[in-house]
């Protein structure tokens, strides 16, 4: 028989889905897949009931409803600070997954060179490879993930075509500051690079920290591909709503890539989401102050269990430090977390480009009677781990 594609060989699985099965084998409390175990917005829910009804079925144009386009322009013109046109700026995708590869398959060519800020969403080098681009790492200095202005200018220097921007960010919940996001646009201005953004916790962000749109910074525009989706914002992961916003000469790229990846994202979720792109302030508001007391619910769990974590500047996952427990494999010790303390987690090593065993993820995007299952069952993390002689 052939073989098959041999960029097969340069990625695994999702870890992160992997644990998601993993938690539904052993029914441990799922904080490893980001996604919520409470409803989307009343309105929104009622908004699809009535799109079910009626006669939108078929095929939405191409690159995304008009009216979900117009929608989704207006809300982002006013956040992002300049006018975008929903008729040649926008494309609607299938979820941000899809957002992100067809956008690297838009700008890439095989052999070029890919900017990676690590620890990344683990979606990201599998999107170079499968572009035939090559990722360039550059390190996050833990425990507030700063960068080295002279390892990223260095890796400037490599010629890139394009950096990838998580922000905030996955898995750390890094918030880059207005100085760091100036020290990245004079470089890829200066270098001629290409920035794809990653947004799709924009409006999980605590305070102090405040998001801010590279693409809104001078000169940058021309050069930055926002994608984004409606999953994290609305509480509709499973509804795969993305979007592209980008010079018009980058989405001509973008729409003729996603139409032959997926042809289109659902016409009558695209119909019913139009109903949340056009809620006001204050729905945004009451998610901020949502998330900040879920995050603050369960980190003080947390503290009170004697863990180690990095406390989230924005997204809803927090970095936990298991050094104290000896275990040398993540991956590993994880999957007996999941199985025998019943609570689900994500190895910190599916994160890192470097050597890094000692971190876990969880999230905490779940009802408050979730989190204190899982943080009862964690009660015995300590205990177990002696047993099973995970201590030094």
């Amino acid at each position: 028989m052939p073989e098959l594609s041999r960029k097969l060989a340069n990625f695994t699985d999702s870890v992160i889905r992997r644990m998601t099965r993993i938690a539904n084998l052993h029914g441990a409390v799922n904080l490893s897949q980001g996604f919520p175990d409470f409803d989307p917005p009343k309105a929104l829910k009622e908004a699809l009931e009535k799109v079910a009804g009626g006669s939108i079925h078929q095929y939405a144009i191409t690159w995304g409803a008009a009216n979900f386009r117009v929608a989704l322009a207006r809300k982002q013109s006013r956040l992002m600070g300049f006018e975008i046109n929903p008729e040649t700026q926008v494309a609607v995708t299938c979820g941000s997954t899809e957002a992100m590869i067809a956008t690297m398959m838009t700008v890439c060519n095989p052999g070029d060179k890919v900017i990676v800020f690590s620890p990344f969403y683990e979606n990201y080098t599998a999107d170079a490879i499968l572009s035939g681009a090559e990722p360039i790492y550059v390190h996050l200095k833990p425990p507030y993930y700063h960068f080295d202005i002279a390892e990223l200018e260095s890796a400037f220097m490599q010629n890139p075509k394009a950096l990838i921007l998580c922000n905030p960010s996955n898995p750390c919940g890094k918030v880059y500051t207005r100085e760091e996001l100036q020290i990245i646009a004079r470089f890829a201005i200066k270098y001629d690079v290409f920035v794809i953004t990653d947004e799709v916790y924009e409006h999980i962000v605590y305070e102090p920290f405040h998001h801010i749109y590279i693409s809104s910074l001078p000169g940058m525009f021309e050069r930055t591909i926002s994608c984004s989706s409606l999953s994290k914002t609305y509480s509709i992961t499973g509804w795969r709503l993305g979007y592209v916003i980008a010079p018009s000469n980058i989405i001509d790229g973008v729409r003729k890539v996603h139409d032959f990846l997926t042809v289109g994202a659902a016409a009558p979720l695209q119909e019913a989401a139009v109903t949340a792109l056009n809620f006001g302030d204050e729905y945004y508001i009451n998610l901020q102050k949502s998330y900040t007391e879920k995050k603050d619910y369960f980190l003080n769990g947390l503290d009170q269990l004697g863990l180690n974590y990095t406390v989230p500047q924005g997204a809803y996952y927090v970095m936990v430090d298991i050094s104290e427990f000896g275990a040398t494999n993540d991956i590993e010790f994880c999957e007996w977390m999941a199985c025998e303390v019943g609570v689900a987690a994500v190895p910190g090593s599916s994160f890192f480009q470097e050597e890094v065993h000692h971190l876990i993820r969880f999230h905490f995007a779940k009802n408050e009677e979730t989190l204190a299952r899982a943080l009862k069952a964690l009660g015995d993390l300590h205990t177990k781990a002696k047993q099973k002689k995970w201590v030094k």
